[in-house]
């Protein structure tokens, strides 16, 4: 089984991560495109998935039927919408095979939902899925671990394009949760996600968001340290998309020989301790 190339579906197939994922497909060895799902009623169902990708005939027609898909797959890569996963996720664990989660905007609620589904399926989810950004979380993690919070202000910055729907970024929240893993608190208390009008002095202690969307940029986040009379800034830009589809095959070849559970990018980079 393990020779085998792995037999991956596509949900969302015809958005803009989903072409990048099937072009990522076609051209990494190991893999195979066995499905493309995208929502019934869509323009593009009956459509090849390579040539809907600019990646070349792929033999493989647009579905708007994932249980079908999943039966014979080895697994699921997902950068849809929160409603959508969730029920992918479910067919993942009916099929009990790899659901790679990269959407973003995810409640409490939904979280606990994807860690049902982890039972029985193996499911890697993560704010980001490339490898710069989730070692810039671990050194996110060292520094605000290292600077003392009575004399150092965190700000999370961050921008995207703007057909954008959640924000703060998945990824800054990421980043977040790295600055309060290393000061050792919680961020839903800690995080300051809009300042409006007369706010008054900042509180000691608070990790801060600022998000900015404009254009066709597909990522830049940057983690800033202020303290008195020095600034340490941590950053990533990314240029293109594919980092994100190639981390996510990535996970999926990972999470291909392990046991049910609920994985993230540490995991599937070695960077957890």
């Amino acid at each position: 089984m393990s020779g085998s190339p792995m037999k991956l579906v596509v949900v969302g197939a015809a958005g803009r991560m989903g072409q990048t994922l099937i072009r990522v497909i076609r051209e990494t060895e190991g893999v195979l495109l066995h499905a493309a799902i995208e929502r019934e009623g869509s323009l593009f169902l009956g459509r090849d998935a390579g040539e809907l990708a600019g990646a070349g005939t792929a033999g493989v027609a647009v579905t708007h039927d994932p249980l079908r898909a999943f039966v014979d797959a080895d697994g699921v890569v997902d950068f849809t919408s929160p409603a959508s996963s969730i029920s992918f996720a479910g067919l993942a664990a009916q099929a009990r095979i790899v659901h790679v989660i990269g959407t973003t905007g995810c409640s409490p609620d939904d979280e606990a939902k994807f860690e049902a589904a982890a039972r029985h399926a193996r499911i890697i989810k993560s704010g980001n899925m490339s490898l710069g950004v989730n070692l810039l979380g671990v050194l996110t993690e060292q520094a605000a671990g290292a600077l003392p919070a009575e004399n150092w202000d965190i700000e999370v910055v961050e921008m995207h394009h703007k057909h954008k729907v959640d924000a703060p970024s998945g990824t800054a929240l990421l980043l977040g949760e790295a600055a309060a893993t290393g000061r050792n608190v919680q961020l839903a208390a800690n995080a300051v996600k809009v300042r409006d009008g007369h706010t008054g002095a900042r509180e000691v202690g608070t990790i801060g968001f600022a998000t900015l969307r404009g254009g066709s940029v597909v990522g830049d986040h940057s983690v800033l340290f202020a303290g008195e009379g020095e600034l340490v800034t941590l950053s990533h830009s990314a240029r293109d998309r594919s980092i994100f589809a190639r981390g996510a095959v990535a996970a999926a070849l990972w999470g291909r020989d392990k046991k049910p559970g609920f994985y993230d990018m540490l995991d599937v980079l070695g960077l957890k301790h």
